[in-house]
């Protein structure tokens, strides 16, 4: 059963850091491309960032400059550099594996973690 665990969110004020870490166990990590996606109130959940099985990444636009995807396949763990905090970026963040068919999350979220930027 594929499942993630995602950690490292809480609350930090405008312009500051976070770092997002995903560990996922289920499936053969270095084989897929992942993804991390946030959800927040009221709106629906977007695509983040996006690693592949290679090491290339793209990013929201929204995000760009600010945010750094990354992995580690002997940890199964994907990570999310968040720099230069905004309060639109608090939402619930999650990672999946991103189909490479149709760039769609794959399987069911885990618990998510929670951003707020926040003074």
């Amino acid at each position: 059963q594929v499942h993630f665990a995602e950690s490292g969110g809480g609350l930090v004020q405008p312009g500051g850091s976070l770092r997002l870490s995903c560990a996922a166990s289920g499936i053969i990590f270095s084989g897929v491309d992942m993804g991390w996606y946030r959800q927040a109130p009221g709106k629906q959940r977007e695509l983040v960032a996006a690693i592949t099985s290679v090491g290339i990444t793209n990013y929201a636009d929204s995000v760009k400059g600010r945010f750094t995807i990354s992995r580690d396949n002997a940890m199964n763990t994907v990570y999310l550099q968040m720099n230069s905090l905004k309060p639109e970026d608090t939402a619930v963040y999650d990672c999946n594996v991103r189909s490479v068919l149709t760039a769609s999350p794959l399987f069911s979220w885990g618990q998510g973690t929670q951003v707020t930027v926040s003074s």
